[in-house]
């Protein structure tokens, strides 16, 4: 198995590092072509689904495919997935020796696609110029003549078709779009045989190392792809007569660097349910009627303002009304009309109402007697078959909009009650804000948070917290971009909106909720706000993520963002302080980061509006560190694009993000090793590992712990790191896997948390370099090995974390020599199972400790020593 690791690795290298020979007429001595015919196409046997793809060849006759389906440039125009399409692309190069691509979107809009690259392997930022209105863009072609281009394309949206052109001279700024004959314009495409297909595209002739480079990134790209497959169903092979692996780790008291204390976070998103209905404590479903059909983008007929509630009684009636509301952000509430005393109203809650017996629950609503008499309503918690759980009576008697509270007191434990209002004389009354809350929430908090849910959150002991978002943030659209004032004052002022993964967001759990949870968990609050364009996944207008808010209306953005560090951090004197005061919280919250996007498509747009922001608070906060973003990758053109941003305006901490695949986890670790330590510091804002059918398990959560020594062994460039999404509601999963699943009556926390809560336990400031001496020397091995040594500098404590991802056990001779090491115990945390475990839990017990000391790392496995030194 050793010899054929190495052989497979020597084979991968000559392949890399070959160019490939072209046999002479003699067929006896090998030469190389200067120059070569270059052939760019997307296959449109596919629909335009794939990418710009290359094939080369000596004579224009027989085509060689650059790799199978190889794309080198792929189009970012719309939602992920079907809608991202490159359709007839055409590739031609300037008088500067800058290649240039243009391509047709799709057949309704009217723009076309542009990138520019110096080599056709890295690729600069894509534009998408609206040049048509009510029309599309096919074809498109490119002339040029004296620094100027003119790009033509056919349109043929008004049933005929017409030709039309703009010139430009650096694809940023357009002239006016005119009508063109067909004749005016010529198209250089091809028609050319790949594979037995025949493709369209153009041809031009190059220099064979242009083409050679192109095959090497092809086959650095396969082996790659190659390497992230990698995982433990190949293990028995892959490890065939491996026996127990002995290895010999020395720290290095000398060698240490200081490393940032706040390597482990949290990211909470409301995606799978996590806020309403979730960590949110609200019991009541769609409480103030606002849900409506475009909340789910009127897939779901029933998701109307009725959502959730349901009328008994055959005479009566439930209807929605907007007429005098209790305030324009919330327009609708229920008119309720008895003529059958006894029967009424019911919600049924997030999948029914859980009740503890014996437990407290505030209620609350607002009513507006319709009939001018008083009315007596009877509040109550019933079990499906009708089975009285508490109840209490309210009587109504104004004409207005008022405020009733009361309490509730459940005699049962139940997981599926529901709520039942219930006139006690027959007449009308308006009824809005219907709310139903435990008075057990975390910390106790009012309008706060699920008690359970929350506490399992905090025991990672998080060191901060990012929020609300994820695309949440950006939105789904320039008209579904979060706005924090919207979430903040009085509950029936807030505004709710339509949530970007297709539900609704009440805004109950709001900015103070969430600077009110990063307080109580002692975590640094990490806000995130809109860099004035919407996701790059949006769907809304086709085009929509390439938009941005108007620059007329981004100084009035601007300072919404200068306003909300005010609200954290002003005193109560300011406007903004004074507003957060009044919620309850007179002290600042201490704020001292902001995320500025997210995952954001790096175009000029993006660019502009980021930089205004950026310059905005950098001048009236420049305590704040603000976090850029460079893209949903860890390469790629956004990467690029973002990085180079950060380093032009001295961006002091960047965002990054990558979901990836056990096997690129185990691939990787030197991912940060290579990064420069005098440019921004980095913040690993979303990240997970993960197989086929999206498991968390032992393999999942070994390979994250793996890849975080490597983290901390590089604390002094990564300063922050939070996995991603963290929690997610059985039944309503929208993205797999999760750290915490949960429902109404239960905290599900998986093995991935478990990593989660070793690591933010257990930190460290100072890190310590070490040697690694292993019986077995192979590359396969060596990876699946990971090991940080840290010390707290608080507690003196020196912290291992030893991580063995191989089937077979890791016997290991730890030296920690001159780092103070005096007690004969210590406390190991231990986390092991079979790779696709989903119920592991970590062990703790003590074992002996010295200078020298001998510890077994189980296959599969996690462990996690602390030891007292000397202060």
């Amino acid at each position: 198995m050793k010899n054929q690791t190495k052989l497979n690795v020597v084979v991968f290298v000559m392949s890399v590092l070959m160019v490939l020979p072209i046999f002479a007429e003699d067929n006896k001595k090998l030469i190389h072509p200067g120059s070569v015919y270059l052939f760019a196409y997307t296959p449109e046997n596919l629909s335009g689904r794939t990418g710009l793809q290359f094939a080369w060849s000596i004579d224009k006759k027989s085509w060689n495919s650059i790799g199978q389906n190889f794309n080198f440039l792929l189009s970012d125009y719309g939602r992920w997935g079907a809608q991202k399409k490159m359709q007839a692309p055409y590739l031609f190069q300037d008088n500067q020796k800058t290649w240039h691509c243009v391509w047709t979107l799709n057949d309704t809009d009217g723009t076309f696609a542009h990138a520019a690259s110096k080599d056709l392997i890295s690729w600069g930022r894509q534009s998408y110029p609206p040049v048509m209105t009510n029309n599309n863009c096919l074809q498109t072609v490119v002339s040029q003549d004296k620094g100027i281009f003119t790009v033509s394309w056919l349109s043929s949206g008004n049933s005929k078709k017409e030709f039309h052109a703009v010139t430009t001279t650096n694809f940023v700024n357009y002239s006016n779009t005119k009508n063109i004959q067909d004749s005016d314009r010529v198209d250089l495409r091809e028609t050319i045989a790949v594979g037995g297909i025949n493709q369209r595209g153009t041809v031009y002739k190059v220099n064979w190392e242009l083409v050679n480079n192109l095959i090497k990134a092809e086959q650095l790209g396969t082996y790659n792809n190659q390497l992230k497959e990698e995982s433990s169903k190949t293990d028995a092979t892959r490890f065939a007569g491996l026996k127990p692996v002995n290895a010999t780790i020395t720290v290095n008291a000398s060698q240490n660097k200081k490393i940032s204390n706040m390597l482990t976070g949290i990211f909470f998103e409301d995606i799978n349910y996590a806020a309403d209905g979730g960590l949110y404590a609200e019991l009541i479903q769609n409480r103030g009627f606002e849900y409506t059909l475009s909340d789910k983008q009127g897939r779901d007929k029933s998701w109307d303002s009725k959502k959730a509630w349901s009328i008994s009684g055959n005479q009566n009636t439930f209807s929605i009304d907007s007429v005098m509301p209790i305030h324009d952000n919330n327009k609708h509430y229920a008119v309720l009309k008895t003529a059958e005393v006894g029967k009424g109203l019911s919600n049924e809650g997030f999948d029914g109402i859980a009740l503890k017996a014996g437990d407290k629950y505030d209620f609350s609503l607002f009513t507006r007697n319709l009939a001018e008499a008083n009315t007596k309503l009877l509040i109550r918690l019933v079990g499906k078959n009708g089975e009285k759980y508490g109840e209490t009576t309210i009587n109504s008697n104004s004409t207005n909009w008022k405020k009733y509270t009361a309490v509730l007191v459940s005699n049962k434990t139940a997981a599926d009650a529901k709520l039942e209002i219930i006139p006690q004389s027959a007449g009308s009354i308006a009824l809005d804000m219907i709310s139903l809350f435990p008075q057990k929430t975390f910390k106790g908090r009012k309008n706060g948070l699920r008690a359970d849910l929350a506490q399992t959150i905090a025991d990672i002991q998080p060191k901060f917290m990012r929020f609300p978002g994820g695309c949440v943030a950006h939105g789904n659209g320039l008209e579904n971009i979060y706005h924090w004032k919207n979430t903040i004052g009085p509950l029936e002022a807030r505004k709710p909106q339509r949530n970007l993964w297709n539900y609704h967001q009440s805004m109950g759990l709001g900015y103070f909720e969430y600077f009110q949870f990063c307080e109580d968990m002692g975590a640094a609050p990490l806000p995130v706000v809109a860099a004035g364009v919407p996701c790059q996944n949006s769907g809304v207008g086709g085009e929509g993520q390439q938009g941005g808010i108007p620059m007329e209306e981004m100084d009035e953005y601007v300072q919404d963002v200068l306003d909300l560090i005010e609200y954290a951090n002003g005193s109560v004197n300011t406007k903004w302080g004074k507003k957060r005061a009044e919620a309850g919280h007179p002290k600042p919250f201490n704020l001292k980061y902001i995320g500025v996007g997210n995952e954001d498509l790096i175009t000029d747009i993006f660019e502009e509006r980021f930089t205004m922001i950026f310059n905005a608070v950098k001048a009236k906060y420049p305590e704040i560190t603000v976090i850029g973003t460079v893209g949903p990758f860890y390469e790629g053109t956004d990467y690029n694009e973002g990085w180079a941003i950060a380093d032009k305006l001295n961006v002091p901490m960047v965002d990054e993000h990558y979901y990836e695949s056990v096997g690129w986890f185990i691939n990787n670790q030197d991912f940060y090793d290579k990064y420069d330590r005098s440019k921004a510091k980095v913040y690993l804002g979303e990240y997970a590992a993960f197989l086929p059918g999206r498991p968390n398990n032992i393999e999942t959560a070994l390979a994250e712990a793996l890849y975080l020594t490597s983290v901390e062994r590089n604390g002094d460039v990564v300063s922050m790191a939070s996995i991603a999404p963290m929690l997610a509601k059985e039944g309503h999963t929208q993205w797999n896997p999760d750290i915490i699943y949960f429902n109404n009556s239960e905290v599900k926390p998986t093995v991935g948390y478990q990593v989660q809560k070793m690591y933010g336990n257990n930190p460290g400031d100072i890190y310590f370099s070490n040697d690694i001496s292993i019986s077995d020397t192979t590359e396969p091995v060596r990876k699946r090995i990971g090991v940080s040594v840290v010390r707290d500098s608080k507690s003196n404590d020196l912290i291992l974390k030893l991580v063995n991802m191989l089937p077979v056990a890791v016997n290991t001779q730890l030296n920690l020599k001159n780092l103070g090491v005096t007690a004969s115990n210590a406390s190991r945390t231990l986390l092991t199972g079979a790779p696709d475990s989903k119920t592991a839990l970590p062990k703790t017990d003590t074992i002996s400790v010295n200078e020298e000391f001998s510890s077994e790392l189980p296959a599969y496995s996690f462990s996690l020593i602390r030891i007292k030194t000397k202060k």
